[in-house]
């Protein structure tokens, strides 16, 4: 085929599509864990022979999506050319500064041959349920004791496992089975998208998806420069301060547009830090892209194309840009929450575009220690809080944003771990205020049920400062850890929970848009009907005041409330 036309373009890029999606159900159906299998933990893509991505799965979070890309382009391909492997090769790393942030997430890339040339890659990052040292969290402080580093090398040589990596691995980790079974499923993963683009490249008599690359890749740079171009040129500034492990952290950027180039400069942002939250470059440039993709260009794929006009910098010894060898290991905790200053500034010039603030990093419950038979268990689950309103919508309750980390049911979290899960509701009154309400985020208590001790890692935010809302709207509640003693752990560090004690996670909500007293009052007394809302909080947060016996709403005094509540304002 000399020439492809726009039709039969259309048509390769959706089976492309098609193509990758298949890889990342081939690596969930493989896989041991629920870490992926349940949450989607992961992300998968097709390379052209430089290492362009071209398209991603529906499946996978930016933190592994884009930083995979990066990854395969920028470090991978350079040191090992596609010409120069053979096919059944694969490598493998999870270096934290050229990968995906930190060491629990093993990126897995195969080359593809065709005709006996190389034309293409797949990859694969997934988050390994162990990879030893202190077990996830922020405690290390220092990259050296969070487990075992895999430098760049050969996963598999012309189709034979690389039999001492695969020993060292299963020596460095406490559930060795899963994570091989893991590592396994991810080249199941990337051997099921070589194979159906060999059908798609025979189908359509292509050598080489060199020139599909080339299309795609230009019409999506083009599309995203023409969406940058609709925002007038200046820089728009903001920050956020977060929790931080011991003290808080600001996170402050400042977002440039120059006609059809965007930057976000991330100057003013707090030093790194000697616990295992820092972030490196790659991770932040993931999240920021992701981001502004969101924000701006939300019907443009995401691939090479799409970071052309995109440029990201962090001073370096910052929080989001660390050196060697700090400690990242939660590196979520602080990475997820550059999606909020970005929005905030973004909300000066485009505010239909935006939401509020919201809960934003994922509370990680790491859990592990020893069954009754003495045997080794590690679990890793991934919960959420409220997503910020938009304007003219309400947050979605425990919902993951910016991660995309879908929510693992109690029921594969009690047959996966040794775990109980005695309460899992959504928090009433912690979505803030607003004419479009933050969502809600949600409430659980759990014990392990081994009759031994346990290590709790704990991976949570926004306990001290909660997420602001936007125009007006009010800010969702904080989040908190608790034990049945009464006691509160270090939201980021590790501690022993007893047997027979039970932990409550309360998750923080999202942040309100617009002023609370502008919702509709139908709308406030279905929430407390659904138990959202409690009766105080509509009276003094929306000034909608309800008769608890009747559940309708008194008019009168919800006029008289709401003048009151629009004059003070």
């Amino acid at each position: 085929m000399s020439t492809i036309d726009p039709i039969t373009l259309e048509v390769i890029w959706n089976r492309l599509i098609s193509v990758v999606n298949e890889q990342a159900a081939a690596l969930i159906h493989s896989s041991f864990t629920t870490v992926v299998r349940e949450a989607g933990d992961l992300s998968a893509g097709v390379f052209d022979r430089n290492g362009n991505m071209i398209a991603q799965s529906v499946t996978g979070t930016p933190g592994h999506i884009n930083t995979m890309a990066n990854c395969v382009k920028n470090y991978i391909v350079p040191r090992h050319p596609i010409d120069s492997l053979q096919d059944g090769d694969t490598l493998i790393t999870n270096d934290p500064w050229e990968a995906s942030g930190h060491l629990f997430d093993l990126t897995i890339v195969s080359p593809v041959y065709y005709k006996g040339r190389g034309v293409a890659w797949f990859a694969s990052t997934c988050h390994a349920v162990d990879i030893g040292g202190l077990t996830m969290g922020g405690d290390a402080k220092e990259l050296y004791e969070e487990g075992l580093a895999i430098p760049l090398m050969k996963l598999f040589d012309a189709g034979e496992p690389n039999t001492i990596l695969f020993d060292i691995i299963r020596a460095n980790v406490r559930v060795p089975d899963q994570v091989i079974g893991d590592i396994y499923a991810q080249q199941v993963g990337n051997n099921v998208g070589a194979k159906k683009l060999i059908e798609l490249l025979d189908e359509y008599d292509l050598p080489d998806i060199e020139a599909v690359s080339q299309m795609i890749l230009d019409r999506t740079e083009t599309a995203v420069r023409n969406a940058i171009k609709q925002i007038p040129d200046g820089t728009y500034t903001s920050e956020v301060m977060i929790d931080g492990f011991d003290s808080p952290v600001t996170i402050a950027c400042a977002v440039t547009v120059e006609d059809d180039e965007l930057t976000v400069d991330y100057a003013g942002t707090s030093p790194q830090i000697n616990r295992g939250i820092n972030v490196v470059l790659n991770y932040t440039h993931a999240y920021t892209t992701y981001t502004l993709m969101a924000t701006l260009a939300s019907g443009i794929p995401n691939n090479e194309g799409a970071f052309r006009p995109i440029h990201v910098t962090a001073p370096e010894g910052s929080v989001l840009n660390c050196r060697r060898p700090a400690p990242v290991s939660a590196r979520h905790l602080i990475g997820h929450f550059v999606s909020q200053p970005i929005l905030s500034a973004l909300s000066q010039i485009v505010p239909e575009n935006v939401i509020a603030n919201g809960s934003a990093g994922l509370w990680n419950t790491m859990l592990n220690g020893k069954l009754q038979d003495d045997a080794p268990f590690a679990y890793i689950y991934f919960s959420a809080g409220g997503m910020g309103a938009g304007h003219n919508r309400d947050g979605l309750s425990a919902t993951a944003f910016p991660s995309g980390i879908m929510g693992v049911p109690v029921e594969a979290i009690e047959t996966a771990a040794p775990v109980l899960m005695h309460r899992r509701e959504l928090r009433q009154d912690s979505g803030g205020a607003g004419e479009f309400r933050g969502g809600l985020g949600q409430e659980m208590a759990l014990e392990i049920i081994t009759g031994l001790p346990a290590s709790h890692s704990c991976m949570y935010d926004r306990t001290t400062y909660p997420a602001e809302g936007l125009n007006g709207g009010q800010a969702g509640a904080i989040g908190e850890v608790m034990l049945s003693d009464g006691t509160h752990p270090h939201p980021k560090s590790h501690y022993t929970l007893e047997s027979g004690q039970h932990v409550v996670l309360r998750l923080p909500g999202g942040g309100g848009f617009n002023a609370p007293f502008l919702r509709d009052p139908q709308r406030v007394l279905e929430d407390v009907r659904q138990g959202y809302v409690s009766l105080e909080r509509a009276e003094s947060d929306y000034g909608v005041v309800i008769n608890s016996e009747t559940m309708t709403i008194d008019e009168e005094a919800t006029q008289a409330r709401r003048k009151e509540m629009n004059n003070a304002d």
